[in-house]
């Protein structure tokens, strides 16, 4: 039993990393022509020449349809039915229907807008008419279940089912999320002939930004950039203590700047650095552990960030470049920690640097590989400094990419034709990789899709929130775990940009609703960045992880333990979004000026850095237990310095609701109402802010415009004045208040809190390092 279940994850595993190995001759030219068309396709999608020359321009749904088409086509071609089977004429045929299916929207685009949602039928005879778009959408869906089986596995099926049968039977739901059900017309249109679900927001992302970074990391890959870069790590760290450890660390970091797969990564830089961690004192597990913890955490950095940035703007609303500006310090701060970790781990075995013989020569190595910083600096002009979309930059850095190569191939080579010969082979390499990367992702975001829609055509993310708030009540920390809980869960059987869509899609507007009710604001995009992290966890938490059986395959470890040790390095990265979701200065929202921006980086990395001493146990020397303690108080403080005041100085002071009615408000402080609302599905929860300056005098509940009443020892709203303040901030009559408390303006700034976490640190450290071992 153990050695199929070892056999099923490595066979993932080589297919996440070679999904055509096993392909030859005329089949695997077939699937190679496909797969740079469809580069080609995209990259032609992304330019202005369909402008400039008024031809081969594409509509949304359209271009959606045909990128759809694409992914289908390889994955039959690619994927057997079973794994270890050979691809069968009925895989082609397969293959062939889905991108008829997706191709039939390219073809009869205005007909289907003409006809507004109604599916076409053909009569044949008086008495017969053929659904044709019932049937062709319904193949549709089935092949793309299948595609999702075949490439991603079993459990992202199952939920795109379930969403499915919830759709149509609807009403046979519990009463609390039920609804009416769709026919099956409306059902199939819905998922397949209209822009909502399958072919929604997240497929569309997947066309306009997610091809082409993949592509552009496919194409420096081919030219030899994750080379550089691996070399350039170890150029720089090889020599310091646990050297290969934070060659590993800086690697993947700047691998993940240009990939979107942990297990890619892991392969790429792990069969360089294991080996050497391993022979420089590292165990198998610790030295599998420090590979799984920077390749997962190479997903969280900004440009790429496991291609769910693009989905994540879309979603919220907000320019791309918004989502890398409030990702990138925790993201940042999150690899520091791991590095601090590698060096924490080589002093407690007292492990040296590489060797100098082994060491390549710093400047030597930079300016062998300078020009594979041209296009990504091109990158970053243009979506920072010009503000360009994603798109086009990315557009833009490939052209610069695929230039700057031949450039530099031609300048090396001796002979033209050879050199030119070189060029067009690496590029036309990269071209396939970029596509055949593509499948998995565009696979599991057009199923995901389905979950998409089916929470928008059901209202099952309004009944959601009735649901949660009915098990959370209004305490924020059950909602968080629910929702971590569910991000794991999902995390275990789905890529990390379809977790990040199913879990957003059902919990990020609970999250935002419920928080508010329990009297925290909590920002779309800090919602955003949780579910995110969360769900890249779930590719380190045992037992599944498949980047900790890569890492493990190469150090010849155990799989579990150095899962166990993985997840045990990443604990900084479960720590940060629970963090910046109540401190949102970590996402740089709020910062008021430069010198704020520099307090709350410094704090924050000297907060991720005693918090993650703690955890390893290890400071100058080896931590007690009462030293644990104090360094974890300390990294709070400095993480969330708002919540530490809050314990010795309230931002609110809480006031006894039977003496609501005769209490004079100061229009200087902010007021807060906790209100239950009672429901036919239980109890409901509200929070009402009367702001600052609402009043320009002191005021009392009845100029607020309302009047309570004492019923069975609760305090109820009995009337509201018609338009009045309260009746517009959305009290009801029923109302009762449960909760009553006044801004405390005489409140320190919660800036005090640093010196006196500094203070301690430097006395514990202090202690720390004047004890001998």
């Amino acid at each position: 039993m153990k050695a199929q279940i070892d056999f099923n994850i490595d066979s993932k595993i080589k297919e996440d990393l070679s999904p055509t190995r096993n392909l030859t001759g005329l089949h695997l030219k077939i699937v190679a022509s496909i797969a740079i068309i469809w580069s080609l396709f995209q990259l032609w999608y992304a330019s202005p020449f369909p402008f400039w020359f008024n031809i081969g321009m594409f509509k949304g749904l359209p271009a959606r349809a045909i990128h759809l088409g694409f992914a289908l086509t390889l994955a039959f071609l690619i994927y057997p039915t079973l794994k270890g089977k050979k691809i069968s004429i009925f895989d082609i045929i397969i293959s062939f229907v889905g991108a008829f299916c997706c191709l039939y929207i390219y073809f009869f685009y205005d007909q289907l807008v003409d006809r507004g949602g109604v599916l076409l039928n053909i009569p044949f005879g008086k008495n017969f008419n053929l659904p044709v778009e019932l049937i062709l959408g319904s193949l549709g869906i089935l092949i793309l279940l299948e595609a999702t089986r075949r490439v991603i596995g079993l459990p992202l099926v199952i939920i795109a089912v379930c969403f499915l049968f919830f759709s149509y039977f609807g009403r046979y739901a519990p009463e609390i999320i039920s609804h009416s059900g769709l026919s099956l017309n409306r059902l199939v249109g819905f998922q397949w002939l209209d822009q909502e679900a399958i072919f929604g927001i997240p497929i569309g992302v997947s066309v306009d930004f997610i091809f082409l970074f993949v592509l552009f990391g496919a194409l420096l890959e081919t030219a030899g950039g994750g080379k550089y870069f691996l070399d350039l790590a170890f150029a720089m760290v090889g020599k310091m203590r646990g050297g290969p450890a934070k060659a590993a660390i800086l690697g993947s970091g700047m691998t993940g700047l240009i990939s979107g797969s942990s297990i890619a990564n892991t392969v790429t830089t792990g069969t360089f650095t294991i080996p050497i961690m391993k022979k420089t004192g590292f165990s198998k597990e610790k030295a599998g552990a420090i590979e799984v913890s920077s390749s997962v955490n190479g997903q969280l950095m900004p440009p790429v960030m496991g291609a769910a940035a693009f989905v994540m703007a879309s979603f919220i609303g907000v320019t791309y470049f918004e989502i890398v500006k409030h990702a990138f310090l925790p993201a940042i701060i999150s690899y520091v920690a791991l590095f601090y970790i590698s060096h924490l781990e080589a002093l407690k075995l007292n492990l040296k640097g590489m060797d100098d013989a082994d060491v390549p020569n710093l400047k030597k190595t930079f300016f062998s590989g300078i020009h594979f910083l041209i296009p990504i600096f091109v990158l970053i002009y243009m979506l920072v400094y010009l503000r360009f979309t994603a798109s086009y930059s990315i557009f833009y850095a490939t052209i610069a990419l695929i230039i700057v190569n031949l450039v530099y191939i031609l300048i090396k080579g001796q002979d033209f034709r050879a050199a030119l010969k070189t060029w067009f082979n690496q590029t036309i390499v990269g071209f396939e990789k970029g596509a055949l990367n593509m499948v998995g992702v565009g696979i599991a975001i057009a199923t995901a899709g389905i979950i998409v829609g089916a929470v928008g055509s059901t209202g099952l993310s309004t009944n959601l929130i009735i649901v949660i708030e009915s098990i959370a009540k209004d305490n924020v920390i059950i909602l968080l775990f629910l929702t971590i809980i569910l991000c794991l869960l999902l995390g275990m059987g789905l890529p990390t940009t379809a977790n990040y869509v199913v879990v957003a899609s059902l919990m990020a507007t609970v999250l935002v609703d419920v928080g508010n009710a329990s009297g925290f604001i909590f920002p779309l995009i800090a919602v955003h960045l949780f579910v995110f992290y969360f769900g890249l966890m779930a590719d380190v938490t045992p037992p599944v992880g498949l980047a900790s059986y890569a890492a493990a395959a190469i150090s010849g470890g155990d799989p579990l333990k150095t899962g166990l040790q993985a997840f045990w390095y990443s604990l900084r990265t479960g720590i940060l979004p629970i963090v910046f979701l109540f401190n949102h200065e970590l996402l740089l929202i709020g910062i008021e000026n430069i010198w704020h921006g520099l307090l709350v980086i410094i704090t924050s990395l000297i907060g991720i850095l005693v918090f993650t001493s703690a955890t390893q146990g290890w400071f100058i020397n080896r931590l007690r237990w009462y030293e644990i303690i104090v360094f974890l108080l300390i990294s709070i403080s400095l993480l969330a310095p708002e919540f530490v005041l809050n314990k010795f100085y309230p931002k609110y002071n809480y006031k006894d609701i039977n003496k609501i009615h005769s209490i004079k408000f100061n229009p200087n402080k902010e007021a807060r109402f906790k209100v239950t609302r009672p429901s036919n599905y239980g109890e409901r929860y509200k929070l009402f802010v009367i702001k600052k300056n609402t009043f320009e005098t002191e005021y009392n509940l009845e100029q607020y415009g309302i009047s309570l009443v004492r019923e069975e020892n609760k305090i109820i709203v009995d009337t509201l004045q018609w338009n009045g303040k309260a009746k517009k901030s959305g009290f009801e009559t029923g109302d009762y208040i449960s909760e009553f408390k006044v801004e405390n303006i005489d409140r320190p700034n919660k800036r005090i809190i640093y010196p006196i976490a500094i203070l301690l640190l430097i006395i514990f450290g202090y202690l720390n390092s004047r004890r001998k071992e």
